[in-house]
């Protein structure tokens, strides 16, 4: 069984503009018309408790929130307003991230997708941040470790935008890995998201950041996947993990420039499935396009489900170039970078030959002979 924290009035009723509920609200209704939603188990969210947000927000940072949730709204950060009602739907959104990871550790689903809002990645303890108020996937690792007794947990963060919150909140710990992979040089908050950004004390080399150039494709992010993302997870163990699910690394979204589509994310989906036995809870962050965060979405949820939907076909036929899917030097150049920081050169002389063979054919050329396999079959 695969679980969906299921849709309330509030996470489709808070705000407007590009960071409103629309494309939340489609990808809702693809699921149901694609016929993926009737295979999913429910999962009801609850509100976050005050005692559950102060593990991770401090208690006037959350005073500020509800003040201002409730005299006419305010600023809980930069770009972050807050309006009224804010503070319920975003106890809310935490909540139900808490309620998706105890459904997957009391074995009543296998994995789950939290579609909440609002976001929560780019929140620190202190302030809020790129429309992010309380910082859901930090908040659900603490119930984790303190509440579930789970010792060691792990988020990959595939957002377009460096989960600078996530980051900064469990910089100095040494029992949570932090992977973000995102677009170069976009800051959020205090951070770039840059490569020397590693962790402090016992903690240093659990903070990993991939940022990779504009215009990164499927393969990019694969091969930073294979060399970088993977290996990491092998080397720390974790018990548990999250996904920070931002659609906005997407083409077309109006906040990022990268180029991956449908395929790609049902691709990084598949490669962090089976980690951690399957104990993965991916949580929803940004991805703003109407047209196809949807359909991302999709690919992501259906993935977890174990089946590849019909309406994926759309985008099989759908005119584009795949020159921008392949790997490209400048790309290449990104990930090595990214290897030698966070595994060292051994890591490089390790997969030396791999990769001769490996880039000699480009990863879309390999995609598409399989996929010509499967079709001959």
């Amino acid at each position: 069984m695969r679980g969906y924290v299921r849709e309330v009035d509030e996470y489709l009723e808070h705000g407007e503009g590009f960071a409103g509920p629309e494309p939340k609200r489609r990808i809702r209704n693809l699921l149901d018309v694609s016929g993926v939603l009737a295979q999913l188990t429910p999962i009801a969210p609850r509100s976050a408790t005050v005692e559950e947000v102060r593990r991770v927000h401090s208690d006037e940072y959350i005073e500020k929130i509800r003040r201002h949730s409730t005299t006419g709204g305010g600023l809980a950060g930069p770009g972050t307003v807050i309006g009224q009602g804010s503070y319920e739907i975003a106890l809310l959104s935490a909540g139900g991230v808490i309620a998706a990871v105890d459904a997957v550790l009391d074995d009543e689903v296998d994995n789950a997708y939290a579609l909440v809002r609002p976001p929560g990645h780019h929140a620190t303890a202190e302030e809020g941040n790129g429309l992010c108020l309380f910082a859901n996937m930090a908040i659900a690792i603490q119930h984790l470790r303190r509440v579930r007794g789970i010792d060691r947990v792990a988020v990959v963060d595939w957002d377009a935008h460096h989960g600078n919150g996530t980051q900064e909140i469990f910089y100095d710990d040494p029992d949570v890995l932090t992977i973000s992979i995102h677009q170069a040089n976009v800051q959020v908050g205090r951070s770039l998201g840059s490569l020397e950004e590693r962790g402090s004390g016992e903690a240093t080399g659990c903070n990993i950041n991939i940022p990779l150039p504009p215009g990164s494709g499927r393969d990019a992010y694969m091969t930073a996947m294979d060399r970088v993302i993977l290996p990491s997870l092998r080397r720390f163990g974790p018990s548990f993990l999250l996904v920070g699910c931002g659609l906005d690394a997407g083409a077309y979204d109006p906040t990022g420039r990268m180029m991956l589509w449908p395929d790609g994310f049902r691709a990084l989906t598949e490669a962090l499935a089976k980690v951690c036995e399957g104990h993965l809870v991916a949580v929803h962050e940004g991805g703003y396009s109407e047209f196809l965060a949807p359909f991302c979405g999709l690919a992501v949820i259906s993935t977890l489900r174990g089946i590849r939907s019909e309406a994926e076909a759309v985008f099989e036929t759908f005119p584009r170039s795949e020159t921008d899917q392949h790997l490209q030097p400048h790309q290449r150049a990104a990930v090595d970078a990214a290897q030698r920081c966070h595994l060292g050169v051994q890591a490089c002389e390790h997969f030396g030959e791999h990769l001769k063979q490996s880039i000699s054919v480009p990863l879309g050329e390999r995609q598409r002979g399989a996929d010509l396999q499967r079709s001959a079959r």
